[in-house]
């Protein structure tokens, strides 16, 4: 088809218009982000949860590395692997021994400060848990909220270290290439070769000395 000087100019003047149809259709707007779907709590009641929070924050606090063990998350990881737990076992003994320890707290911090545990100021808390923090040194009495106390805090640790701020808190490396490797620091490896030549008794049983 011949085009004419005529012609060509009304091509010439469709074009622009034509891009522009063509990048508002493909220009859509980003599609809002979804708003994040807040924690179902499985175990935990509103008090217990406050109480949950409160001493997970006892355990680890907030410091100039990191946030505390809350804004981790990790009254969600417990109250999510008691339920795992409970699942998987069959029973809950787990969920039970947490339960009455958190019914404890409240109970002896009634008793001692005539107010719940969680809002009891944190010398008190801390008056409590100092009963409780070495299971070898608590009395008699109260060996069995100790064993409680100890696997509360190992609860909380494996949260927050598991989490997304509790691994740059270490700081974890990862699987980084590094520019170069200088190998074992000197001092810790003239510690390692003295035990392989000597020998020594471990956790994991005796190490019988290294012969060249």
């Amino acid at each position: 088809m011949d085009v004419t000087r005529r012609n060509l100019i009304q091509i010439l003047g469709m074009a622009p218009a034509a891009a522009a149809a063509q990048q508002a259709e493909h220009n859509h707007p980003a599609p809002a982000a979804p708003a994040p779907v807040k924690y179902q709590r499985k175990i935990f009641d509103d008090h217990q949860w406050r109480t949950v929070q409160v001493l997970c924050d006892l355990v680890i606090p907030a410091d100039e590395h990191s946030g505390s063990a809350t804004a981790a998350g990790v009254p969600e990881f417990i109250d999510d692997w008691l339920d795992f737990r409970k699942r998987e076992d069959g029973v809950d003994n787990l969920s039970a021994q947490v339960l009455g320890g958190l019914t404890w707290l409240d109970q002896e911090s009634t008793r001692l400060f005539q107010k719940d545990f969680a809002v009891a100021s944190v010398d008190q808390q801390k008056q409590i848990l100092d009963r409780i923090a070495w299971p070898a040194k608590a009395a008699r009495e109260d060996r069995v909220w100790a064993a409680f106390f100890t696997r509360f805090r190992d609860l909380t640790v494996s949260g927050f270290f598991s989490s997304k701020m509790g691994v740059a808190d270490l700081p974890y490396l990862g699987n980084r290439a590094v520019a170069e490797w200088k190998g074992t620091d000197p001092k810790v490896w003239a510690v390692i070769e003295e035990r392989m030549k000597n020998g020594y008794k471990g956790l994991g049983g005796e190490v019988k000395p290294w012969t060249e």
